[in-house]
């Protein structure tokens, strides 16, 4: 079990160093988490992607106790309150994308009107209602707001994404980020329409019992 932690840690560690290169953050923003035994790791305050090692991880209870490290992200509420409330999500990752962050700062949905979007995310991406970042209130409008999907928009802030492993909660990320941007395309061009919501649900259920479960995790 202990080199499953490792290997989860490293998980961690290497998607840090993906959202910044990615440009899905900048600085030291944005934030990563997976389950582990005992309750989850989170990557700490203020340190810097390139220079994060395993070591540096912090973990926490689900009582929000720290057993090991030092000091958390601020976000840990959001991700402490997701992984209570989801038993389907094994890791979350914030980020604070260009074209995402531009829906939450409109406080505009991002449509399901993708197929990828609803096969990974599960349907449209809502606005959770503002709080203060680094909250409780955040981390229960989060949860209200994500429901059973993947990912969520939080007001006037960035995006929350979620998956069964560090790497399919990135590419939940990087798909909301993507929809986004078509969705700002086209509605240059007119109104985007929306996916039939049993078609969405259909595409949802293949992706969870094939393509994701075989490819991603």
């Amino acid at each position: 079990m202990a080199n499953d932690v490792h290997a989860v840690k490293e998980m961690v560690v290497q998607a840090g160093r993906e959202m910044l290169r990615n440009g899905l953050v900048v600085g030291t923003w944005g934030n990563i988490s997976a389950r582990v035994p005992g309750g989850f790791v989170i990557t700490p305050s203020g340190k810097n992607y390139l220079e994060l090692e395993t070591g540096d991880l912090v973990l926490m209870d689900l009582e929000g106790q720290v057993l090991e490290g030092s000091k958390p992200s601020s976000e840990y509420h959001l991700h402490l309150q997701v992984y209570r409330a989801r038993a389907d999500i094994e890791a979350v990752i914030h980020t604070h994308s260009v074209y995402a962050s531009a829906h939450a700062a409109a406080r505009v949905r991002i449509p399901a009107s993708i197929e990828d979007l609803a096969m990974v995310v599960g349907g449209a991406v809502e606005v959770a209602a503002y709080a203060l970042p680094g909250t409780e209130e955040l981390a229960r409008n989060v949860v209200m707001s994500m429901s059973d999907r993947w990912a969520v928009l939080l007001a006037n802030h960035g995006v929350v994404g979620g998956g069964r492993s560090v790497r399919e909660a990135m590419l939940v990320c990087q798909m909301v980020e993507k929809s986004a941007h078509i969705n700002l395309m086209a509605r240059s061009l007119g109104q985007p329409f929306e996916l039939d919501r049993e078609d969405a649900e259909q595409m949802r259920r293949n992706y969870l019992a094939s393509y994701g479960e075989s490819q991603i995790v």
